[in-house]
């Protein structure tokens, strides 16, 4: 774009032989005076076409039409004042190193005020300096190369009364402008050529406004969506009494879609405790609702205390009626404090990882089967020694899954950062997260589940106790097993009153397995910090059952009499084929 005095040529065009007098450029309001393009040879305006005439005014293709006196004006009869006085958009004109002012048009005046002609910069155009487009004039100066910057805030700059802020894209366009006629005023003066910069500034307010309600809403659904999540997560974990447990949920992006991860801890009694994590491949509202309805399946099939790949199993048939077009993982794991391991499940989820006191790592990698809802497959369940001083952890594949990475590497970059993180269960769940570089941009639903099984001593070691009896059958096995319970029992301190209903429960227990179950039969007591646990097993793998013994009846009532005193009772078969039926008593506190 060459200005010539103040008119411009469009780059590629030829300097025209005649400029066009008779009409004055028109002067945009508050614009800088303009010359009028025609008062010079190589004028800005471009000549209208012509058609060839004879030479009596009339067309020689059509002899009998007049041809009009006035040719129709077109696009190339207009001035610079014509095109750039009437845009919408601001536009100014500046030239030299110092960028004077050489044109404002009228949108640019309504918006920051009249400019006086040839006057720099950065005395008259102050707000070029605050947006930050002084340097970028610069730049365009000395490169020749047109230059954006986009959605800069001008206070006051929208609305007819300029009531709101308005906001502007300015593109600055290498020119040259040129001296082919009077200057509009000697401050305006300038030697010819000069480059020169068009600065023009797009209105943007209402794509700004429109953009930022869009954010707002999104950001209410993605709140939203997170609450609906992490409603459908345990609102506060269960504590074991011989686990520490902390689990952490982070959704992934930014938009509404939550992912489907979940985890649970689930008392089993008898001091057991299942620990389950899953995930539902896909994110939004139909993922979360599937990943409600396996926990809570999952929390019911725990109640019935069976072994985890069966549960697995009858999770697996309901994940195919719930939405069979949903693919979801789940591991489920089961922490008995007398046997000292995790027994688990897994249905096509990750590996538990396994922290030794010592801080070695081991993954529970085998056995695994394909994802729940798949059908056709028999799970089968594993173990992983778990004593005391080990800690574990659960997690779903947004923590270790990169998408320009394997996932066992991710996996490996688990087991080193697990390696290193001590302290509390919670503590081991931000280290992880940090060691893995998660943070709140993560692209993937990240769900942890942390456990340990501290080692106790001290005071803390006194809280905790076992004892067991093997049993024979014979008259002699009921007595001598209330003997057994009553000295373990005052051994323990107990109260009275506990003392002897843990003698009684003892007593119908051991009563019930002589009677209707099988050797080899063995008695447990066991105290926590919180309860008092009494276990009888036995060869037998039929269930009792608590049922309303008749007046009449000289049997059945074993069972009652224990639901009635204990805080809890269940029974479940166990690995070898036989059964094992327990009560708990919830100890004072203080």
């Amino acid at each position: 774009m060459i200005f010539t005095r103040w008119s411009a040529k469009l780059p590629g065009t030829q300097r025209r032989a005649a400029a066009r007098s008779g009409r004055a450029a028109p002067r945009a309001a508050g614009a800088a005076p303009l010359a009028d393009a025609s008062a010079a040879s190589g004028s800005g305006s471009v000549p209208a076409a012509r058609a060839e005439g004879a030479a009596d005014g009339t067309n020689p293709a059509t002899a009998d039409e007049p041809v009009p006196a006035t040719a129709p004006p077109t696009v190339d009869a207009l001035s610079v004042h014509d095109i750039l006085g009437t845009l919408p958009a601001l536009v100014a004109v500046v030239y030299g190193p110092e960028h004077r002012i050489a044109y404002v048009n009228g949108a640019y005046a309504t918006v920051f005020g009249p400019r006086p002609a040839g006057r720099t910069a950065r005395e008259a155009l102050p707000e070029l300096d605050e947006l930050g487009l002084l340097p970028l004039l610069d730049q365009v100066l000395r490169g020749g190369t047109p230059r954006t910057v986009k959605s800069r805030r001008v206070p006051g700059g929208a609305g007819p009364d300029g009531s709101r802020d308005g906001y502007y894209t300015f593109t600055c366009t290498p020119i040259e402008v040129t001296d082919s006629g009077p200057a509009p005023g000697p401050e305006a003066a300038c030697g010819a050529p000069h480059h020169g910069v068009l600065i023009f500034g797009a209105d943007v307010t209402d794509q700004i406004e429109s953009a930022e309600r869009l954010r707002v809403s999104e950001a209410r659904q993605r709140a939203a969506a997170v609450t609906l999540q992490r409603s459908l997560l345990p609102q506060e974990l269960e504590q074991p009494d011989d686990l520490r447990v902390a689990a952490t949920y982070q959704p992934g992006g930014t938009d509404a879609a939550v992912g489907g991860d979940w985890y649970d801890v689930i008392t089993l009694g008898a001091g057991r405790t299942a620990l389950v994590i899953g995930d539902v491949m896909g994110r939004g509202v139909r993922a979360a609702a599937v990943m409600g309805q396996l926990r809570t399946a999952v929390r019911a099939y725990a109640r019935l205390d069976l072994p985890p790949h069966e549960v697995l199993q009858l999770l697996d048939g309901l994940a195919a009626e719930i939405d069979a077009s949903q693919i979801a993982t789940c591991v489920y794991a089961v922490h008995d404090p007398n046997e000292g391991r995790l027994v688990y499940a897994s249905a096509g989820h990750l590996p538990i990882l396994v922290r030794d006191p010592d801080g070695a790592v081991r993954r529970a990698a085998e056995p695994t089967g394909p994802p729940l809802g798949t059908g056709g497959w028999l799970h089968t369940s594993g173990s992983v020694p778990f004593g005391p001083g080990c800690s574990a952890v659960l997690y779903t594949d947004g923590l270790v899954e990169r998408r320009d990475k394997d996932i066992d590497d991710g996996v490996e970059a688990l087991e080193r950062a697990l390696s290193g993180a001590t302290g509390a269960p919670d503590i081991v769940c931000d280290r992880l997260l940090r060691s893995l570089g998660i943070t709140a941009a993560h692209d993937d639903d990240v769900a942890i589940l942390t456990l340990q099984h501290p080692e106790r001593t001290g005071h803390d070691a006194e809280l905790f106790h076992n004892a067991a009896l093997e049993l024979h059958g014979g008259t002699e096995a009921a007595p001598r097993a209330r003997a057994f319970a009553s000295g373990v029992l005052t051994s323990w301190r107990f109260a009275p009153e506990l003392h002897d209903l843990g003698v009684l429960a003892v007593s119908e227990l051991v009563a019930n397995s002589l009677q209707h179950g099988t050797p080899p039969m063995r008695l447990r007591l066991r105290r926590t910090d919180r309860r008092l646990i009494i276990e009888v097993t036995d060869g037998d793998d039929h269930l009792p059952r608590r049922r309303r013994a008749e007046p009449a009846d000289e049997a059945g009532r074993g069972i009652s009499i224990v639901a009635t005193i204990a805080s809890s009772w269940g029974s479940r078969r166990t690995p070898g084929g036989g059964k094992a039926v327990w009560c708990e008593f919830a100890l004072p506190r203080g």
